[in-house]
C-alpha cells in the first residue's frame, strides 16, 4: 500500500509540475494572443522562423520543463532541493514576463535584458538540476538552446525596429 501512495503522490506531483509550467505558459500566451500580426509586421532577420513555429516549440519546452522539475522535485522534494525548485519557479516567471515586455509594451530592450537574465537563471537551473537528477538537467537543454537563440532574435528585430521596439 505504501508503494502505491507514493506512485499516487508521484503522480499527481507530476501533474502539478506540468501544471505549474502550463500556467506559467498561458500568462505569457495572453501577451502573445495578438503576437503574429505584431511579429510579422516588424523587420525581422532571414534566419527568423515564421510565427507557427513558436507554439509547437514552446509546448514542447513547457512539456520538458514541468517533467525536469518533477524529476527533481521526486528526489527529495521542496524540502532537500527547495533553492534550485525555487530558481526554476523564478526563471518561469522571468520567461512569463518576456512576452509582456515585447509583444504589449513594445519594449525590445527591456524584453532582450530580461532574456539575457532568463538565459542565466535556466543555466543556473539546469546546473542545480545536474546536482541532483541529470535526466532532469539534461531535459533543460533544449530550453537553454532555444533561449540563446530566441534572445539572438529579440536583439535582431529589436535593432531592426527602432520605431517600434
Amino acid at each position: 500500500m505504501n508503494r502505491e501512495v507514493s506512485a499516487r503522490k508521484r503522480f499527481w506531483s507530476m501533474i502539478g509540475w506540468l501544471a505549474t509550467t502550463a500556467i506559467a505558459s498561458a500568462i505569457g500566451g495572453a501577451a502573445s494572443i495578438n503576437a503574429q500580426g505584431f511579429y510579422e509586421q516588424l523587420a525581422r532577420p532571414e534566419w527568423a522562423p515564421s510565427p507557427g513555429i513558436f507554439g509547437p516549440v514552446w509546448t514542447t519546452l513547457y512539456v520538458l520543463m514541468g517533467v525536469a522539475a518533477w524529476l527533481v522535485w521526486c528526489n527529495g522534494g521542496f524540502q532537500r532541493h527547495g533553492r534550485v525548485l525555487g530558481l526554476f519557479l523564478l526563471q518561469l516567471a522571468v520567461n512569463a514576463l518576456w512576452s509582456w515586455l515585447f509583444f504589449v509594451w513594445h519594449l525590445g530592450l527591456a524584453a532582450f535584458v530580461d532574456i539575457i537574465l532568463l538565459w542565466v537563471l535556466v543555466l543556473l537551473t539546469l546546473i542545480g538540476f545536474w546536482r541532483v537528477h541529470h535526466i532532469a538537467a539534461l531535459l533543460l537543454v533544449p530550453y537553454l538552446l532555444w533561449i540563446s537563440f530566441a534572445g539572438m532574435l529579440n536583439l535582431s528585430v529589436w535593432l531592426l525596429n527602432p520605431a517600434l521596439l
